[in-house]
């Protein structure tokens, strides 16, 4: 088998260099022929990962977070080439939804070798301008869009802990938006909901911000989305539900509405979504399923 490792050394941390080195020291142990490569930039790293592709490499692997996982997931989907992935990121929400989250570089190169494929849904995002990407855990608008900013501005903590402290101070300022949502549901009737909401997110796999649950019943591999929307409520009351929402168990409260869908369409101003912890365009934004898009490497 012959592997291209991709590696974004511009990420913060550098962790996903040492990750990347230590899992291609692995993949040759097994007899794996890898090729690092490393972009300078998104762009770059794309270009190099076309070019890979279009050489006949047998499989790709990413060595770091959701947002470098993301750039090989625009140039897989579709494809037969399978990704596998070094967690070495931020996040790892993508290595959440694979089973891959808790694994070193070693055991993670070590289940690239084992060969053991699975295809999964991705969700594809369609602007309004008709330009379209792929996504492979959760799409974020409202509040949690608003989290997403703030923790991206934030040098200081590293790691998960950047989104909680981010969570707490958007709560001083938290207040109703006003969305416009369409619902094309799993039984093929649509739904349209309209007024305010705290957030409305569309979940491939059930995590986002380094392994909160906000789509817990999410199934990467249904041919189906998650939608979860909350409406608003006093911020007493929302800051009580936190923990629920950590816990994976506030699909169950009155605030929150939950969805299964082939797509959705999300409309409100001033609002911009991230997807895979990215920018991923200004709503309104249409998402829909894309099943089996997605080969990938299992543990």
């Amino acid at each position: 088998m012959n592997v291209t490792l991709l590696v974004n050394p511009a990420a913060r941390g550098g962790a996903h260099t040492g990750a990347a080195t230590r899992a291609a020291e692995r993949l040759r142990a097994h007899d794996v022929r890898t090729t690092i490569i490393s972009g300078g930039s998104a762009a770059e790293s794309s270009e190099l990962l076309r070019t890979a592709i279009a050489l006949g490499t047998d499989a790709v692997a990413v060595a770091g977070g959701d947002g470098t996982v993301s750039l090989a997931i625009q140039e897989l989907a579709g494809t037969d080439v399978p990704l596998g992935i070094i967690p070495a990121g931020t996040g790892n929400d993508m290595a959440t939804a694979l089973g891959l989250r808790e694994l070193d570089a070693e055991a993670a190169a070590d289940a690239i070798a084992a060969g053991a494929t699975r295809r999964i849904d991705l969700a594809r995002v369609v602007r309004d301008d008709g330009s379209t990407a792929y996504f492979g855990t959760v799409l974020a608008s409202g509040f949690d869009s608003r989290v997403n900013d703030r923790a991206n501005a934030m040098r200081w903590p590293r790691g998960g802990s950047r989104y909680n402290i981010a969570i707490l101070i958007e709560f001083l300022t938290l207040k109703g938006i006003p969305y416009d949502v369409e619902l094309e549901l799993a039984d093929g009737t649509r739904e349209r909901i309209e007024g305010d909401l705290v957030m409305g997110t569309v979940g491939n796999g059930r995590t986002y911000g380094g392994g909160i649950p906000i789509c817990p019943d999410a199934d990467p591999a249904d041919g189906l989305l998650d939608v979860t929307l909350m409406r608003p409520a006093g911020r007493m009351r929302l800051l009580r539900l936190l923990p629920r929402v950590y816990r994976g168990t506030h699909t169950t409260v009155s605030e929150v509405s939950t969805y299964r869908v082939r797509a959705v369409r999300l409309a409100s101003p001033g609002v911009t979504a991230y997807a895979d912890g990215d920018p991923i365009g200004a709503l309104p934004l249409t998402v829909e399923v894309a099943p089996a898009a997605l080969s990938v490497f299992t543990p």
